[in-house]
């Protein structure tokens, strides 16, 4: 195989093992470019050394008996750090309030979820789903069966706690009724005062 042979090999290669789901056996590989099935061990074997001589980020190996990418090991600490970090920042507040209502109150229903926030919390309930938080826990006995929504493992995992009596009081973050009431009286609208006519 002449160099530019070789190259052109390798780039295909590269670009079937790149857009594939599953590893890609080197059988498949041969039969769709043609060539000897030594030929593509052998430039597999090359491709997988040039990654590893460059300390890329990236290298090529093989598991259950084909091809494939993944990160280098070397890189993994960053990697998870990554991970973590992009999921923290796609919890919304909206979420994490939601989140936080489930944790106190479960088993709890989607109406009693809006009647805390004054909000529809549908598009949050699936989001919470998705990312494993939350799930139905069981169906209300009232009318109308509702379903009943309460954290998972995965929640608790995540908090790095063993289970729900682990959550810090929910009494930590309630202000004291004198506090409550000088807020309320704050923000309370006093009617003006009509002057009396003498």
């Amino acid at each position: 195989m002449t160099e530019g042979q070789q190259q052109s090999a390798h780039g295909a290669i590269e670009a079937i093992v790149m857009v594939a789901v599953e590893p890609v056996s080197t059988e498949l590989l041969a039969q769709l470019l043609e060539k000897p099935l030594a030929e593509i061990e052998l430039a597999c074997d090359e491709l997988a050394a040039e990654y590893r001589s460059r300390h890329s980020g990236f290298e090529l190996v093989e598991v259950a008996g084909g091809f494939r990418y993944q990160s280098a090991a070397e890189f993994a600490p960053y990697v998870e750090r990554f991970l973590l970090d992009e999921q923290r920042a796609r919890l919304s507040g909206a979420a994490l309030e939601t989140l936080a209502i489930i944790a106190y109150k479960q088993p709890i229903s989607r109406g009693q979820i809006a009647s805390i926030r004054g909000v529809d919390p549908d598009g949050v309930l699936r989001t919470l789903m998705a990312r494993g938080y939350i799930d139905a826990v069981g169906i209300d006995d009232g009318p109308g069966q509702a379903i009943l929504y309460g954290t998972t493992a995965t929640f608790c995992e995540k908090l790095g706690i063993a289970n729900l009596d682990e959550l810090p009081p929910i009494a930590e973050f309630i202000p004291d009724a004198d506090v409550v009431e000088a807020l309320e009286h704050g923000l309370r609208i006093e009617p003006p005062v009509e002057p009396t006519a003498t």
